[in-house]
C-alpha cells in the first residue's frame, strides 16, 4: 500500500510539473519597433520666416531637420504598452509646454506613452498620454500628404494625457470617452481642472467611407471654459481619387469675473483635401482651408481678429518607404499679418518647400 501511495504521489507531482511547464511555455510576442524621419527646405517669397503662422515649418531659405521618431509596441495576453519618442525641432514644438528653452531645436519629447488593458472583447481601457483624437492631420510627417500643416491642426490640441475607454460597438461603429489633463499638458498637478473627450466613429462595410465626430471640453489652466466640436470624413471614390474633410469650432467662455451679457468667443475652420494617385509612385494632394479667428484668440491675436484662406498643392513621389514632397502654398489673410523682408506689412504669403520623409 505504501508503494502504491508513493507511485501515486510521484505521478501527481509529475502532472503538476507538466502543467506548469505547459503554461510557462506560452511566450510573449516580440516587441514591434517602427520609426520615421523627415527633413525639408522652405523658401518664403516675402523673404522671412515670420510669415509662417502654422506649425513645424518656421524657416526661410534654410535646410531644416524635422523629427526622428522611434516607436515600440508590445502586447501580451490582455495587456499592452505603446512608447513613442520624438527628437528634433518638430518634437520640441509639439511639446511646447515642456520646453523651457524655446530656441532649443534638439528637444527629446515623449509623443505618446500609454498602457492598455483589454477588459472585454469590445472594451479597452488605456492610461497615459495619447496623440489627440481631434482633427484630420497627424504629427508624424510621413502620415500626411501635405508637409506643411493646417491652421486647424496648429491651433487645436496636440495631445491629451489621462485615461480613456475605447468601445467596439459593432463592425461599423466605435466610440471613445476619456478624462484628461488640460490640453497639451502631460503634468497638471497644480490645477484641479480636467477635460472630457469623446469620439464616435463610423467605418462603412459597403463603401470606403469613414466618419468621426470628436468632442473635447473642459477648463484650461487659467480657468477658461473651452468646448471643441470636430468632424472628419474620408471617402475613397476610386483607386485614383480620394476626398478628405475636416471642420472644427472651438468656443471659449471666460468664467472669471465675467461681465453680465458678455458672449463667448470662438475660432473655427474648414478644410477640404483632394487626393489624386496617378499610380503607386506618384500622387497629388490639394488642400483648401478657411480659418476664421474674428475674435483674435489665435493667429490674429495681435491684429484684433480676422480670417485667412490657404491653398496648398503637394506632390508625393514614393520610392519604397521614402516619399519626396515638393509643395507650393499661398496664404491670403483679411488683414496684414504677414511682412515683407523690408518690414512692410502684407496680407499674402506665398512659399515653396521640398521635403522628404522615410518610415520603417
Amino acid at each position: 500500500m505504501k508503494k502504491v501511495l508513493l507511485v501515486a504521489f510521484a505521478a501527481c507531482q509529475g502532472f503538476i510539473a507538466y502543467s506548469q511547464t505547459a503554461t510557462d511555455t506560452t511566450q510573449a510576442p516580440l516587441v514591434k519597433i517602427s520609426g520615421s524621419a523627415d527633413v525639408y527646405y522652405r523658401y518664403n517669397f516675402n523673404g522671412n520666416n515670420t510669415d509662417n503662422k502654422t506649425s513645424f515649418t518656421n524657416s526661410h531659405n534654410s535646410f531644416e531637420l524635422g523629427m526622428i521618431s522611434l516607436k515600440a509596441e508590445h502586447e501580451f495576453k490582455k495587456g499592452s504598452i505603446v512608447a513613442d519618442l520624438g527628437f528634433g525641432k518638430r518634437a520640441a514644438e509639439f511639446s511646447y509646454n515642456e520646453t523651457t528653452d524655446k530656441t532649443n531645436t534638439a528637444e527629446l519629447a515623449i509623443k505618446q506613452l500609454y498602457i492598455g488593458y483589454q477588459v472585454l472583447d469590445k472594451l479597452k481601457i488605456s492610461m497615459g498620454s495619447f496623440g489627440t483624437h481631434v482633427g484630420y492631420e497627424l504629427l508624424d510627417a510621413y502620415l500626411n500628404r501635405n508637409y506643411s500643416m493646417s491652421y486647424m491642426f496648429s491651433n487645436g490640441p496636440f495631445f491629451s494625457t489621462g485615461v480613456k475607454a475605447d468601445f467596439t460597438i459593432s463592425s461599423a461603429w466605435t466610440a471613445m470617452i476619456g478624462v484628461f489633463n488640460p490640453t497639451d499638458f502631460k503634468s497638471a498637478s497644480w490645477t484641479n481642472n480636467k477635460y472630457v473627450g469623446a469620439q464616435l466613429g463610423y467605418s462603412s462595410t459597403k463603401a470606403p467611407l469613414k466618419l468621426y465626430l470628436n468632442y473635447l471640453e473642459g477648463k484650461d489652466t487659467t480657468g477658461i471654459q473651452n468646448h471643441q466640436i470636430d468632424f472628419v470624413a474620408t471617402y475613397q471614390i476610386s483607386s485614383v481619387l480620394g476626398l478628405g474633410y475636416n471642420g472644427t469650432v472651438s468656443t471659449y467662455n471666460d468664467t472669471r469675473d465675467k461681465e453680465p451679457g458678455a458672449s463667448a468667443k470662438k475660432w473655427w475652420g474648414s478644410a477640404l483635401y483632394v487626393n489624386v494617385d496617378f499610380n503607386d509612385k506618384l500622387g497629388l494632394t490639394v488642400r483648401g482651408e478657411y480659418f476664421d479667428d474674428k475674435d483674435g484668440l489665435k493667429t490674429f491675436a495681435t491684429a484684433g481678429g480676422g480670417h485667412v484662406v490657404a491653398g496648398t498643392l503637394s506632390l508625393n513621389y514614393k520610392v519604397g518607404n521614402l516619399t519626396v514632397i515638393p509643395e507650393f502654398r499661398v496664404d491670403n489673410a483679411s488683414v496684414d499679418i504677414f511682412n515683407k523682408k523690408s518690414g512692410a506689412p502684407a496680407a499674402t504669403s506665398p512659399s515653396v518647400l521640398l521635403a522628404a520623409t522615410y518610415h520603417f
